[in-house]
């Protein structure tokens, strides 16, 4: 019988989600330890979801030797010191969003996954919705041909009260604005699709809520396949949504508009013949569905760890969302178009906070 991963949680807030989700499979994972400063929250969420065993050290979690990952949803700029600590106690790292605070903080981090033997897996869940996973697999089947253009809407409302939560909307804790911590998994999943980014030309603007970090972004990339991409972002919709349109030689893809679901079905496939209809119709046929959102991330986390293949998501994935993250700053501060791949010669390198903020 295959082993049941035991599992503890560090944060209570996005943790109870990733709580529900392993309890959708049981006999997979087993959370038996969340670990919460808030010991009342944590309290309350451990007993609804019957987690055995609360503490508020991460030191104590990490002494734990029946553990065998540690899922981290801390505050942002914790989640860097937090997956180099799990990892140094021997245990598998599941970590939220963004991963790390920098280029330089990442590419330590795959060096310290590389001589542990364990393995870090940051969590990009809006991949694993049936619509994403549906044109992937177009992707990969060849059906959909050569990219052209590809739009990305993340219009969504973030008032003054979600501002309250102490560490958001400052450089220092959230790491960044909408960006970094909102439209990333919208962005993540262009990268998913079409591949990496060559250059990006971009402005953001903090125009919505009194806050430090940027809240509205327009932003034009060309991607290494020679296809262009368009990227808005804002906190300031009153109609919330996210919208994905893939414009490729063979077909169109375009999302539904659902704010926190449009990588969940329905979507559209529309083929450029009658032909590439039918052809688009039976490759779907054989596409096999796995589970959606944070329990397919974790569902596929299971069966890479047990078979040795590559991880659903990897640090190298997490490297590219950071080093657009990097370019789309760097491209605001300078007014210039940014090239990648971004390396350790780059000024951004070890911190993409602008150049105000590091200085002020």
């Amino acid at each position: 019988m295959t082993k049941t991963l035991k599992v503890g949680v560090v944060g209570s807030g996005i943790g109870q989600s990733h709580i529900e989700s392993y309890q959708t499979l049981p006999d997979m994972f087993d959370v038996v330890a969340l670990c919460d400063l808030d010991q009342e929250r944590a309290g309350d969420v451990a007993e609804k979801h019957n987690v055995p065993r609360l503490v508020a050290d991460l030191d104590e979690l990490c002494r734990m030797d029946d553990l065998d990952v540690i899922d981290v949803c801390t505050p942002s700029y914790l989640h860097f010191p937090h997956t180099l600590q799990a990892l140094a106690a021997g245990k598998h790292v599941i970590c939220e969003k963004p991963v790390a605070g920098s280029l330089q903080e990442i590419d330590q981090l795959i060096a310290a996954e590389a001589e542990s033997g364990k393995r870090i897996m940051p969590i990009f869940q809006y991949r694993f919705g049936l619509g994403i996973q549906k044109l992937k697999f177009l992707v990969d089947e060849g059906v959909a041909g050569r990219a052209y253009l590809t739009t990305v809407e993340t219009a969504w409302r973030r008032r003054p009260p979600y501002y309250t939560v102490p560490w958001r909307g400052k450089w220092e804790t959230e790491l960044g604005g909408a960006l970094v911590t909102l439209a990333i998994h919208a962005h993540d999943l262009l990268s998913y699709i079409v591949g990496p980014v060559k250059s990006v030309f971009a402005r953001t603007k903090t125009l919505v809520n009194a806050i430090e970090t940027e809240d509205s972004v327009s932003a034009s990339l060309e991607m290494a396949d020679g296809s262009l991409a368009s990227l808005s972002v804002t906190t300031g919709s009153t109609v919330e949504i996210s919208r994905h349109r893939f414009c490729f030689s063979n077909l169109m893809a375009e999302s539904n508009t659902r704010p926190y679901h449009n990588s969940f079905e329905p979507w559209s496939y529309c083929g450029d013949s009658p032909e590439l209809d039918d052809e688009i119709q039976a490759t779907l046929a054989r596409f096999e569905p796995l589970p959606e959102r944070f329990p397919g991330q974790f569902y596929r986390f299971y069966q890479a760890l047990h078979t040795g293949t590559e991880l659903p998501v990897t640090l190298a994935d997490a490297r590219a969302s950071l080093e657009l993250i990097t370019a789309l700053y760097t491209s605001t501060e300078t007014g210039r178009s940014v090239d990648l791949p971004i390396g350790p010669d780059h000024p951004k390198y070890a911190n993409w906070r602008p150049q105000a903020v590091q200085h002020g």
